[in-house]
């Protein structure tokens, strides 16, 4: 009945309300460490959605659906983004920068971000030298971004001007793009690696109660810290919950643009799908389950390999206590760790259906020994 009501009538299963939240999702900043406000805004959706919820101690927030039964299944994304910490505040008022997470500083010269310091955000640069002074250096050779020469410009001429403005050491610092609409049907933005996940988990709870759905089991829809820096906030979430099975959602490379190695990455592209993950860490048995669910709702999906990691948050779930059967399901993305990720908005969509139809096709009685 699900798939009719919001699929095979060609509707959007998105409504304004929910766009607007991904709107506002996207545009708020919360780094590595500091995903505070980002996880209200999260928690505030989903609540009416669910029965429960709660906070560990670092900020990773589970909202539980039907929260007594015994047997306990994840739907899980991550919060976090790739940002920048001030490190160094020189004489003149430049800040200097350590990574936080895998953020790349050959994107950043010319970039505009926010310091968010003890009195709020502050406006900031990415300074660069022209291109005059750099084609007439002495030694004639064009200087490449290194993190010991990229630095921040908010404005101050002195240390004591920038620590006016609340700018201080350890503050952080992400870029201003927020979100937007390109031609046929794509998203750009910052850190839809991995909001976008939060948002599509949300939706399923959503769908699920909408629908009117009954789970045989505990659903707990959580959206984890500190996974650009080691897959932190899963980990802990999964020693808390323990839970019988987990459905990870994460970004993965779109490969069909230039200067991406399809032998290499495999054969992903943005509009054509979610795309399901083989590799040691992925549950053979629940992988399966997946891709026949795909296949009875008519959903594309697109195959790749991973070896010896899927350097997502399944990691954390597959490996925890005495071992919980795990899978991937992943949304083709577009220059990852870039302030202009992109997306397609039919793979959300089909994205949030697979996860859907998959959780109604479990329970306690689903055998996923492999002997």
């Amino acid at each position: 009945m699900a798939k009719k009501e919001y699929a095979d009538n060609g509707a959007s299963i998105l409504t304004n309300e929910s766009l607007q939240f991904l709107r506002n999702y996207i545009n708020n900043p919360s780094p590595v460490g500091f995903e505070s406000s980002g996880q209200r805004l999260w928690l505030d959706y989903i609540k009416p959605y669910t029965d429960t919820h709660f906070v560990d101690p670092y900020g990773s927030a589970a909202a539980i659906i039907n929260p007594d039964h015994p047997f306990k299944v994840v739907l899980e994304a991550h919060a976090d983004e790739i940002s920048w910490f001030v490190n160094y505040i020189n004489a003149e008022g430049l800040l200097y920068l350590k990574r936080n997470g895998g953020v790349d500083h050959q994107v950043a010269p010319g970039q505009r971000v926010f310091v968010h310091g003890k009195k709020g955000p502050v406006k900031a640069v990415f300074g660069w030298p022209a291109i005059h002074t750099r084609l007439s250096n002495t030694e004639n050779k064009e200087p490449q971004p290194k993190l010991d020469n990229l630095f921040l410009d908010c404005g101050a001429t002195s240390k004591a001007e920038a620590e006016e403005l609340g700018v201080h050491v350890g503050a952080v610092a992400t870029y201003q793009d927020g979100f937007d609409e390109i031609g046929y049907d794509h998203y750009i933005g910052r850190a839809l690696d991995n909001r976008i996940g939060g948002f599509m988990i949300a939706e399923v709870a959503r769908l699920l109660k909408e629908q009117q759905k009954q789970l045989p089991y505990s659903l707990y829809v959580v959206n984890a810290v500190q996974e650009e820096v080691g897959l932190r906030g899963a980990e802990m979430m999964a020693r808390r919950i323990k839970p019988n099975i987990a459905i990870v959602t994460d970004v993965t490379h779109d490969t069909s643009t230039p200067m991406v190695n399809k032998i290499i990455e495999g054969d992903i592209a943005c509009g054509k799908g979610p795309s399901l993950a083989y590799g040691p860490a992925i549950h053979n048995k629940l992988l399966r389950i997946v891709e026949a669910t795909a296949v009875t709702n008519n959903i594309p999906v697109q195959m790749r390999t991973l070896s010896r990691s899927t350097g997502t948050d399944t990691d954390s779930f597959a490996y925890a206590h005495e071992g919980c059967p795990s899978v991937l399901i992943s949304i083709p993305l577009r220059y990852m760790h870039t302030p202009v990720e992109m997306i397609h908005k039919s793979d959300i969509e089909s994205t949030i259906r697979l996860m859907y139809e998959t959780l109604l096709h479990l329970g306690p009685e689903t055998n996923l020994n492999y002997l």
